[in-house]
């Protein structure tokens, strides 16, 4: 089981540097990003780009794996953002995650001004997004021309320190996007059901999209083991760092689930995610125990 942490881009570096230096120091083995231009009711607060802060992280870190969590397509273009992952993967030193979905509705898709797609136009625009965002990573010259995006001659030389590409961690939880993930995922994350009020109906209804994106990938003709799996684990109603107790319960859950990697959320002083950092402390001290 690998343990990861999100750290939400809502602090000035001079206090976020700290986060991710002890993420490192503590053991957790990827820690990830929103990559979201503003989200939900913390747009009027202070809130940082996730490229040059995964930059930046990646200067005071030097084992963890670093992440997007995840970038879409509502105001990514494969073209750029194939440079800007070259780049960081770079200066990781080949330590970079790209988790990647399909983008919702809400400030990311609006902040623009562009019209708001559906649920099946998002899920094409996602298609197209993946297949040339790995397209690009992979050979050094491409040119295309689709219903979403076109590129001329974009260029990825030298390309990526990881080879073929950094690995991709598709976010799915609809038909259409397990199918996505079981193609171009090297990684499959779901965040289990939304707005469910019960625990035991959250974990009933994370083994039954378990069992779907295994289904899934046994259709698409991978192996059930070819693709890691994560599991977000606070879209519960209860917050995985509320208690040591209760993180522990999370990852004995998700290990029996088969999940091979869990995220967890840096407690927050307020609203999302809030909690207590010397909850964090200790569970960090039982992360080697975790693990097994």
């Amino acid at each position: 089981m690998r343990i990861g942490i999100v750290i939400l881009p809502d602090q000035r570096w001079a206090v976020a540097s700290r986060r991710w230096r002890l993420a490192d120091e503590y053991g957790f083995d990827h820690a990830w990003t929103y990559d979201h231009l503003g989200w939900r009711d913390l747009i009027a607060g202070p809130w940082f780009d996730s490229v040059p802060t995964l930059t930046a992280a990646a200067l005071v870190t030097s084992r963890i794996r670093l992440g997007t969590y995840v970038a879409t397509p509502n105001f990514r273009h494969p073209v750029h953002f194939a440079r800007e992952a070259t780049a960081l993967d770079d200066i990781s030193a080949g330590r970079l995650l790209l988790g990647l979905g399909a983008g919702g509705i809400g400030f990311d898709s609006a902040v623009l001004g562009q019209p708001e797609l559906t649920p099946r136009a998002r899920v094409d625009r996602f298609a197209e997004f993946l297949e040339l965002l790995d397209t690009i990573l992979r050979q050094p010259a491409t040119t295309w021309s689709g219903d979403w995006f076109s590129a001329v001659d974009a260029r990825s030389i030298p390309g990526p320190v990881q080879q073929p590409r950094p690995p991709f961690v598709v976010a799915a939880n609809g038909p259409r996007a397990l199918r996505l993930a079981a193609r171009h995922g090297d990684g499959w994350v779901t965040t289990g059901p939304q707005h469910v009020d019960s625990a035991e109906l959250w974990w009933k209804e994370v083994a039954v999209l378990r069992d779907r994106f295994t289904a899934t990938l046994d259709a698409a003709g991978r192996p059930l083991d070819s693709v890691d799996r994560y599991l977000n684990l606070d879209t519960s109603p209860i917050f995985s760092m509320s208690s040591v107790e209760a993180f522990t319960d999370a990852i004995g859950r998700a290990r029996e689930l088969g999940f091979t990697d869990v995220i967890t959320h840096w407690p927050r002083e307020s609203s999302w995610y809030a909690g207590d950092e010397t909850v964090l402390e200790a569970v960090a001290a039982e992360l080697p125990r975790l693990r097994l």
